[in-house]
C-alpha cells in the first residue's frame, strides 16, 4: 500500500497501555467521525490528522458511564446544574451521565417536564447526558409517553424521597407500574428502603453518626429489596436496586438471580471506601441514604462485586448547598442526605481496588461497561470497534490529595476532602474531541438511539 493510500484518521492514539476488550495491551487506536474505527498492534503506523503518544505511565481507558447523577436543574440549580456537573464528570473521566428525575423542579414525571429539562441542558453539557423518568403515585398514564420520548427507565422510592414533589410508591403501586413497564420493556430502578421500618426506627437527631446509622437500619433496606425482588418475579419486569448498602441483602439477590428474576444491582464509592466507625460526630458531609455502614459490611460488598451479585458501581452524586448540610450544628436529622463524588469516583474505587489486588480492567467493567449495559447504551462503555470514541487518559500510579476548592462541583463539600487517592485522569475525550471545559460538546441521549 502506498503512503498516500494509507487510511487517514481524525485522531490516533499510540501507547503501551490501551484498555481494550482483550485487556491492557500495546495498541494504536484510530478515530474517525467520532467512532473507534481501528485498533491495531503498536507499530503498525496508523496515520491521523492528530497523533497522541501516550506516556509510559498512562493508560487509555473507555470513558466512564455514571447512570446515577442528580444534576438538580432546573429548580435547584444552586445545588448543582448541568454545566458544573458535566465539567466535574469530564474531570473524573466520566463521558456519559444519566440524570435522576428528582431534585429538579419540576421532577421528570411527565413529557412536558422532560422537554423542559432537555431544553435547559442542551447548550450546557460537556459530556453526553441521558435522563431517567420518575414513577410516582398517579402518573402511570405518563410512563409510556416518557418512554417514547427517550427516557432510559423509571425511578421510584419506597419511602419519602426527601423532596415533597416526588412522592413515593407503595409496593402495590410499584408492582402496578412494573407491569406497565414490562409491556414496553423498560426498567424500574428503585430506592429500596421500607418506610414502615424507618418510621419505627430510633430518631437520628443530634451530631452522633451512630444515631443516624440506627435510624436507617439494614432491615429497612432488606425488607424493601425483598419487595422489589418479589414484584419483579410476579410481573416479569426488569428491576434495578439503587445504591445497595446492606450486605445482608446479597444472599437474596443471589437467589433471585439464580431463579431468573430480571434483577440488577448497583453500589457506590461511599459504601466501598468509607466506614461508619471512621465518621466523626457532626460530619454531615458523610450523610447519605441508605447510610455508610460498618467496615465488615464494606468488605462483603466488595465480595458481592467480585462474585457478580452487584453489577456496577455508580456515584449517586447528590449534592446540595452548604447550608443544607447543617455544618454549623452537624445535626444528622436536619442535614441533607447526599454525597458529592462525581469527579472522584474512578480514583476512589481504583485506590481501594488496587489494595485488594483487583485489576483496572475489572474496575472499568463495573464503572463503564456494566452501567452502559444497564441503560442500553450500545455504543458506550468499551474501547472497541464501532463504539463512540469516549476515552480518558488515566495515570494509574499518579496520586493526589482531594482539595474541595479545586473540584468542578458547584458546592465545595465532600466527605473525601483531604483524602489521598491513587489514579489521575489527565485528559478526557468525547467522540474523539478533547473536553476543554469551555466549549460544551455533549449530546442529549435518547433511549434506543445510536
Amino acid at each position: 500500500m502506498s503512503e498516500s493510500s494509507k487510511p487517514q484518521f481524525d485522531l490516533v492514539f499510540r501507547g503501551q497501555r490501551i484498555l481494550t476488550t482483550a485487556g491492557i495491551v500495546a495498541r494504536e487506536v484510530g478515530v474517525r467521525d467520532g467512532l473507534i474505527a481501528a485498533i491495531e498492534p503498536l507499530g503498525n503506523g496508523l496515520e491521523g490528522a492528530q497523533i497522541i503518544e501516550l506516556a509510559d505511565d498512562e493508560t487509555l481507558i473507555p470513558g466512564l458511564v455514571d447512570t446515577h447523577v442528580h444534576v438538580n436543574e432546573p429548580g435547584r440549580t444552586e445545588w448543582e446544574g448541568f454545566a458544573s456537573a458535566t465539567r466535574a464528570a469530564a474531570a473524573g473521566g466520566v463521558t456519559t451521565i444519566i440524570d435522576m428525575p428528582l431534585n429538579s423542579i419540576p421532577p421528570t414525571t411527565n413529557v412536558e417536564a422532560l422537554r423542559l429539562k432537555r431544553s435547559v441542558a442542551k447548550d450546557q453539557a460537556f459530556v453526553d447526558v441521558g435522563f431517567w423518568g420518575g414513577a410516582i403515585p398517579g402518573n402511570k398514564k405518563d410512563l409510556r409517553g416518557l418512554h417514547d420520548e427517550g427516557v432510559f427507565g423509571f425511578k421510584c422510592f419506597l419511602l419519602h424521597s426527601g423532596v415533597d414533589e416526588f412522592p413515593h410508591l407503595e409496593a402495590d403501586e410499584m408492582e402496578e407500574d412494573m407491569a406497565e413497564l414490562k409491556s414496553f420493556d423498560s426498567v424500574m430502578i428503585v430506592h429500596a428502603e421500607d418506610s414502615r421500618a424507618i418510621d419505627r426506627a430510633p430518631s437520628a437527631e443530634g451530631d452522633h453518626y451512630d444515631k443516624f446509622l440506627h435510624s436507617r437500619p439494614r432491615g429497612a433496606e432488606n425488607i424493601a429489596i425483598a419487595e422489589v425482588i418479589e414484584r419483579a418475579r410476579w410481573t416479569g419486569a426488569r428491576a434495578h436496586i439503587l445504591h445497595l448498602s446492606s450486605s445482608d441483602a446479597l444472599p437474596m439477590i443471589e437467589s433471585a438471580k439464580a431463579d431468573g428474576v430480571h434483577l440488577t444491582v448497583e453500589t457506590c464509592p461511599h459504601y466501598l471506601t468509607l466506614t461508619s466507625e471512621e465518621i466523626p460526630n457532626g460530619a454531615t458531609a458523610f450523610k447519605c441514604c441508605p447510610p455508610i455502614r460498618e467496615a465488615s459490611n464494606r468488605e462483603k460488598l466488595w465480595k458481592g462485586l467480585e462474585d457478580g451479585l452487584i453489577d456496577c458501581i455508580v456515584t449517586d452524586h447528590s449534592p446540595s448547598t452548604l447550608d443544607l448540610k447543617d455544618l454549623e450544628n452537624g445535626d444528622f436529622a436536619v442535614a441533607w442526605g447526599g454525597v458529592s463524588s462525581l469527579q472522584l469516583g474512578l480514583s476512589l474505587i481504583w485506590t481501594e481496588a488496587r489494595k485488594r489486588g483487583i485489576a483496572l480492567e475489572k474496575v472499568l467493567n463495573w464503572m463503564s461497561k456494566r452501567p452502559a449495559e444497564l441503560a442500553g447504551l450500545h455504543r458506550k462503555g468499551q474501547l472497541a470497534l464501532g463504539f463512540d470514541a469516549d476515552l480518558a487518559v488515566f495515570a494509574a500510579d499518579d496520586a493526589y490529595v482531594v482539595d474541595v476548592t479545586k473540584l468542578k462541583h458547584k458546592n465545595p463539600i465532600t466527605p473525601y476532602a483531604g483524602k489521598a487517592l491513587s489514579g489521575v485522569v489527565r485528559k478526557t475525550y468525547l467522540r474523539g474531541g478533547l473536553i476543554d471545559g469551555e466549549t460544551p460538546t455533549g449530546k442529549l441521549l435518547r433511549r434506543g438511539e445510536l
